[in-house]
């Protein structure tokens, strides 16, 4: 969009707009990239990209550009990592503003099919008082450096954006928590009303069985006990399949937690083993997984493998390794019974890891899952 001409009123406005425009925005994604738009727009930029900070503070996580077009982004490859010039709002989250930054002497160099740049305006992006991220903008249309009026206008943004982005963080949070109520109070629901009460007919119909008259009728309700049985064992494990994650939880307490609701379907405790850095190192989006793969493998030795003996292993070190072994009567066929092991896979494969179901040593099954962690 062209830059010259354009009077501070009409900046004022698209400030304006843009700040009403990131107010009414609920996604992450979409306020981050508008707010890239928004500053290049405002400042007149031909370039404009907003890095934001890894969990650590020293370093980009993410890199969202402006004003190059796919083609280029692809052919430069890895995204900026915070060094140089961009790493210096990282260590010191000031506005700075250069008139070439090829003559400053914590450049670190473009990589190869990177477009020139000279003229740089970089300001940070506070959230709830801890820096978000970095914009920055280069080479101002028409020529010239960036002006003290430009930094104002986009220190403005800024504010603007921290906002914005905070808020729809807090959206977000508070549909999963959503998501995380509702599941529970079905579960809840499920424990409490289904279960009891199934259990309830279940004492009713074995007490009709030992006064009936008939050996057909006697074995009419014994089945049908036997039915309640199969269907109390499915319910649990929906319960099973309907917790999550708490970001922030202890994942070692947790995995205890589905360890001893599976025991009230085993008939028997799991014997557990955890070993390493499991609090410290597995990030919330594999505990995740790892939760959902330790129902999975404890619902199906209940279910199939007629077992009297399950051990639990979940091993961290240089990566997380979910270890489910029972006693039972062996692996079978993986394309019977459902997709559940399927979806082990698929969890594994989603993070780069693998799964292996297979006997175990001495009769049994072994399911091993397994993925890398993230370097840091």
């Amino acid at each position: 969009m062209p830059y010259e001409g354009i009077d501070d009123a009409a900046r004022l406005r698209r400030l304006l707009d843009a700040v009403l425009f990131l107010g009414s925005e609920l996604k992450v994604p979409t306020v981050l990239r508008r707010i890239v738009e928004a500053a290049t727009e405002l400042v007149g930029a031909r370039y404009g990209a907003l890095g934001v900070l890894d969990e650590r503070r020293e370093g980009l996580s993410e890199f969202i550009t402006v004003g190059m077009p796919k083609p280029q982004v692809a052919a430069i490859g890895s995204l900026p990592r915070g060094h140089g010039i961009l790493g210096l709002l990282i260590v010191d989250p000031r506005p700075l503003r250069l008139a070439d930054l090829n003559e400053h002497p914590d450049r670190f160099g473009f990589p190869p099919n990177h477009p020139p740049m000279t003229s740089f305006l970089g300001v940070p992006i506070l959230a709830r008082g801890e820096v978000f991220g970095n914009l920055y903008l280069t080479e101002k249309q028409g020529g010239g450096d960036f002006t003290d009026d430009d930094e104002e206008l986009i220190s403005a943004l800024a504010v603007a954006a921290g906002v914005a982005i905070e808020n729809a963080r807090l959206h977000a949070r508070a549909r999963e928590l959503d998501v995380v109520g509702d599941r529970e109070r079905i579960a809840r629901d499920l424990h409490d009303t289904v279960i009891q009460r199934l259990f309830a007919t279940g004492l009713l119909l074995q007490g009709a069985a030992r006064m009936a008259t008939t050996p057909e009728l006697t074995s009419r309700l014994e089945e049908a006990v036997d039915d309640l049985d199969t269907t109390i064992r499915q319910i649990r494990s929906t319960i099973f399949a309907l917790g999550v994650h708490r970001p922030g939880a202890s994942l070692r307490g947790e995995v205890l937690s589905v360890v001893n609701e599976a025991a009230q379907t085993l008939g028997f405790e799991p014997r557990v083993r955890l070993e390493g850095p499991i609090d410290a190192t597995v990030p919330d989006h594999a505990a995740e997984h790892i939760l959902a793969v330790l129902r999975e493998a404890l619902s199906n030795v209940a279910k199939h493998a007629e077992a009297s003996r399950v051990d639990v292993v979940l091993d961290v070190q240089d990566e997380v390794v979910l270890r489910v072994v029972d006693d039972g009567v062996g692996p079978g066929d993986e394309h019977v019974g459902g997709f559940g092991r399927q979806n082990m896979r698929v969890r594994a494969e989603g993070l780069g890891g693998s799964l292996a179901v297979e006997p175990a040593v001495g009769g049994g099954t072994l399911v091993e899952w397994r993925a890398p962690l993230p370097q840091v």
